[in-house]
Parts: structure tokens; sequence; C-alpha cells
């Protein structure tokens, strides 16, 4: 079945959107990959938790996750209280342009702070099959990079360290990132502070206590504007 113009010049438009993004994703992927088999995993459940999870930080969450033995009630909350974010993220994104069907169900599950970033930047109509390639340019960048990082773990010898502080140096750019937009002192010092507190009262649970915590102090700050200006220290 040929391929329309149209359809041939959407492809073309969100791989020009995506490609440079999707080289980014790259380094992330193999950091991904070589910290899976480095941890025990065999390399072909790299492709499987970039696949079934498909969501970067917790990827990296999950494989502590699964070697600590955390519960699948802790597990599901801490997923949902890392990736929170994306329901706002549907509230904008444009499905109405993807055609309904498999197509819409692939663009859900498969949106992520990338894809919703260049989306988001986007002027004009857009087509589905432009979004439909930004979102598996990207999916296939994470994965496949993700396999070559977890091919080439499984022959590096497994007395090499450091592979499982990407996790840690992951976070620290992303909490810099948003540091950096924000401006906003009272931000890392609140959640800085409730992690101290956690660990404090709940050692066994700091992350979700952690999360849940911050994100309650996230709703108040936003249905009490005089208590959010109280607390903002925006550095100039």
């Amino acid at each position: 079945m040929a391929v329309s113009r149209e359809t041939s010049g959407q492809t073309r438009l969100g791989l020009r959107d995506m490609w440079l993004v999707a080289l980014g994703l790259i380094p992330l992927g193999l950091a991904f990959g070589l910290l899976m088999t480095q941890s025990g995993f065999a390399w072909w459940w790299t492709p499987i938790f970039s696949t079934v999870i498909y969501a970067g930080s917790m990827e990296f969450l999950a494989i502590d996750m699964v070697l600590t033995g955390v519960g699948p009630v802790t597990s599901a909350i801490t997923g949902f209280m890392v990736n929170f974010r994306h329901l706002f993220y549907g509230l904008t994104y444009p499905r109405t342009a993807i055609r309904p069907g498999v197509p819409t169900a692939y663009a859900t599950y498969a949106l992520t702070d990338e894809v919703y970033a260049i989306t988001s930047t986007l002027r004009g109509p857009l087509t589905g099959t432009r979004l439909l390639t930004i979102t598996a340019v990207c999916q296939l960048a994470w994965i496949l990079s993700g396999i070559v990082g977890a091919l080439a773990g499984a022959v590096i010898p497994a007395g090499v360290e450091g592979f499982d502080f990407a996790l840690t140096a992951l976070f620290a750019v992303l909490a810099f990132e948003a540091f950096q937009a924000s401006r906003d002192l009272s931000a890392p010092l609140i959640a800085g502070g409730l992690a101290l507190g956690a660990a404090l009262v709940l050692p066994g649970q700091v992350i979700i206590v952690a999360l849940v915590s911050y994100f309650l102090v996230l709703v108040l700050r936003f249905w009490a504007p005089r208590l959010d200006r109280a607390l903002t220290w925006r550095l100039r």
C-alpha cells in the first residue's frame, strides 16, 4: 500500500521535530541499560522494563524497588506520585488530532515529558501522523539505546562501579533545571525538609512519605494564594 505524499511529509516533520531530543535520550538509555545488567538482570529485561513501564525516572527507581522487594502497593503509589504530572499533560495534549482507537491508545500510553515538551511548542494545526512519529521516535530512541547499554553492560566486569549513580545524577539535573526555571528557593528547601523528616519518622518509607507530603504542600499552596506568596522565596 503506497504512502500518500501528505503522510510522508508529516512523517518527515515529526522526525525533524524530534531528532535532537531523541539524541539527548541516548546517553540516558545507555546508562539505564548498563545499570540493568550491572544490577544482575539479564539484558532482555531492559526492553521489557522500557516497554511495560516506559517512564524514564520510574524505570531507574524500579530497579532498586525490584531488588529490595518493595511491595506492589508502595510501588504503585510511588509510580503514581513520580508521574503525577502526566495527568496535567493529558489535559492539553492534542489527542483529538489522532485517529481514535489504537493510535490514540498508543499516544496516551507513550506520552512522556519529551513528547509533551515538543508538541507544546509546535504552532498551527497538528496531524496524527506527525504526533505519532514524534512519539514513536522518542520511544525507539529510548528502547534501542537501552538495549545497546544492556548488551555492553553484560560484557563489562561486574566490579565496575558508578553506574548506580545514574539515577542520582538524573534527578539532580532535573531538580537543578526545575529550580533554574522557577528560581523559587522555597521549593527545594521544603522538599529537603520533608525528606529529612520522613527519614527520621519512617526511615523505611522515605520516598512515599516525602512525595505524598510534598504533594499535599503543593495542593495547599495552590488553594491558598496568600500562603503561597508568603512561602515563595524567589532569587533574582
